[in-house]
């Protein structure tokens, strides 16, 4: 069985903007992908780990903002990364909260308007 998320991309319109955003609450770095039509900066990706990877999108025509699917980062401690999102210039929209057996998760908006979800353990 498959994960059933295999990619996922985060409109934007201001990219440096952006990456600085993820960078920086994310404590990583992004990487371009060559040969695409649009603009695209991926997040780093394990073959061999969990999860699925993705990329921020800059594409005229198709703004940020208003999206009704929520991306989840796996986090250590989600409140020190919602807390970072803040320094970085974006808001928390929900501080950390328990979700039972599943862990912790926050809500965040980025730089672009795009609501961003953070998931821990702890």
């Amino acid at each position: 069985m498959n994960n059933p998320v295999g990619w996922f991309e985060i409109y934007v319109d201001d990219m440096p903007r952006a990456r600085r955003f993820y960078e920086t609450m994310l404590g990583i770095s992004l990487h371009r992908l060559d040969n695409t039509e649009s603009e695209m900066w991926a997040f780093p990706m394990s073959d061999q780990g969990y999860g699925a990877s993705g990329a921020l999108i800059r594409t005229p025509g198709f703004p940020a903002g208003n999206n009704s699917t929520v991306v989840y980062f796996a986090c250590s401690d989600c409140a020190v990364e919602a807390a970072r999102a803040a320094d970085a210039g974006g808001r928390v929209e929900t501080a950390k909260k328990a979700v039972g057996p599943y862990g912790f998760i926050a809500l965040v908006i980025d730089t672009e308007g795009n609501i961003v979800g953070l998931h821990s353990m702890q």
